[in-house]
């Protein structure tokens, strides 16, 4: 493998030493020759299950990826886009698609060994995974997921726990455990996640990763697995915020642009981060200052009526993952089980009244977008995980702490960037279908922070 100077890059609550990789810079070597995409697809095969259960991937075969490696390469060049090879931004990069979408030849496991072998393996592509290699990405695998992608933490206790690359006991999070992993430990320059209720949201502030939720209903879901489709919606994991416009192309509608740039932003108060670790509330406080420096105004508001976020999210996903999985409860482990009886047992008036609950909660969501434009808070009120912490009596509480984080921008249906801190997270939101302009802005911070740090 010929040396290459390695990009900068910056660090943020990284357990090991980060590999510099970016698409931008992969990219640019692979329109000028200087790398191939099977080269790049060596590198990534090599440090694939990286992780101490080893355990990042699912599904992998490295021959499969050899030849998209050899497929992207008959790609042929022409003149204009991005990077002057007339070829899309993911060409010849090594992606990871999470374990809950059909790769054709391949079975689909939605992190069970149950759907494992019922689906069989898949006769096609799903969309994504069509799209994905339509654009030339080098698929490297399918990733480990909480089982059903229904949890936070990565623990899966058929597959095995997901532990981050390099560290002891420190969970990645989930539900898109693999996904982060694969990033951390450079199989995958970027993965493919879902985000229900905070699965890329989590990941990334736990394993210091960038991160990308898709506005609610944005692409295709043939060939995936659903949670609760009310609130399911497509995501990335990376490691470089100057990366995230380049990451909208698979899902974003066909001609889709920035149509806005943001002038000012609100973030959370006080009263809502009694329960956030002090070194979070730091790097929350630096943001804040990040994005004034930017030039943007920001403004504290009271989201007090958040409080019942939770009580109205968590029935509505229960009830509609129980129906999705009717007549299999007894296939999963007791916790999940247990979620899926418990939405079995809701009334359809309950659920009724949930959702007009719902779109009440969505509508004034939409207010608070309309005159602040852009929300942030922490993706989650804490840097780390262990699996100690995650299996203790306190479990169940830490799962609820963190949902209380996530849960407002996914009733809300909005897009999100994660944003990698000093410490943990933040998750910066804007109104629905303002993808482009929330991920030019993240490019934006990240292109300040690279200036600072030179």
């Amino acid at each position: 493998m010929r040396s290459r100077r390695p990009a900068a890059t910056l660090t943020y609550n990284l357990p090991m030493t980060p590999i510099s990789w970016t698409v931008r810079g992969l990219r640019r070597e692979l329109a000028d020759g200087r790398l191939d995409p099977m080269q790049l697809a060596a590198e990534a095969l090599a440090r694939a299950n990286g992780n101490a259960g080893a355990n990042t991937y699912l599904w992998r075969d490295a021959e499969w990826t050899r030849s998209e490696a050899q497929r992207a390469e008959a790609i042929p060049a022409a003149a204009g886009g991005a990077f002057g090879d007339g070829r899309s931004a993911l060409w010849g990069i090594p992606v990871s698609v999470k374990d809950c979408f059909d790769l054709a030849g391949t079975p689909n496991s939605c992190g069970t060994r149950f759907y494992r072998q019922r689906n069989g393996i898949a006769g096609r592509d799903s969309w994504l995974v069509e799209r994905l290699r339509a654009l030339g990405a080098v698929i490297t695998g399918k990733t480990h997921l909480h089982p059903l992608a229904y949890g936070i933490t990565g623990e899966n206790p058929e597959f095995g726990d997901c532990i981050q690359p390099g560290a002891a006991d420190a969970l990645t999070g989930g539900s898109s455990s693999g996904a982060s992993a694969s990033v951390l430990e450079g199989s995958a320059v970027a993965a493919i996640g879902t985000d229900t209720g905070g699965s890329v949201r989590a990941p990334a502030a736990l394993c210091g990763l960038a991160g990308y939720r898709a506005s609610l209903g944005r692409g295709d879901w043939r060939g995936g697995a659903h949670l609760a489709e009310s609130f399911d919606t497509f995501g990335w994991l990376f490691r470089d915020l100057e990366d995230a416009p380049l990451l909208n192309l698979p899902f974003a509608p066909q001609g889709a642009k920035a149509a806005r740039s943001f002038t000012r932003f609100a973030y959370v108060g006080d009263a809502f981060l009694h329960d956030c670790e002090p070194q979070v509330r730091a790097s929350f406080a630096a943001l804040i200052r990040e994005l004034e420096e930017l030039g943007l105004q920001g403004r504290a508001v009271d989201v007090g009526w958040w409080s019942d976020s939770t009580e109205i999210f968590a029935p509505i996903q229960a009830s509609e993952a129980a129906r999705l999985h009717a007549g299999n409860f007894e296939h999963f482990e007791p916790l999940i089980r247990a979620r899926l009886a418990w939405g079995a047992s809701q009334s359809g008036d309950e659920i009724a009244r949930l959702r007009q609950r719902h779109a009440e909660f969505r509508e004034r969501m939409d207010e608070l977008f309309a005159g602040d434009e852009l929300l942030m808070l922490p993706s989650i009120p804490i840097a780390t995980l262990t699996v100690a912490a995650a299996k203790s009596a306190e479990g169940d509480a830490i799962r609820k702490r963190l949902l209380r984080y996530t849960t407002p921008f996914s009733l809300a249906g909005v897009p999100c960037v994660a944003i990698p801190c000093a410490a943990g997270g933040m998750q910066l939101a804007a109104g629905r279908e303002m993808d482009e302009a929330l991920l030019e802005l993240a490019a934006a911070l990240g292109r300040r922070r690279r200036e600072k740090q030179v």
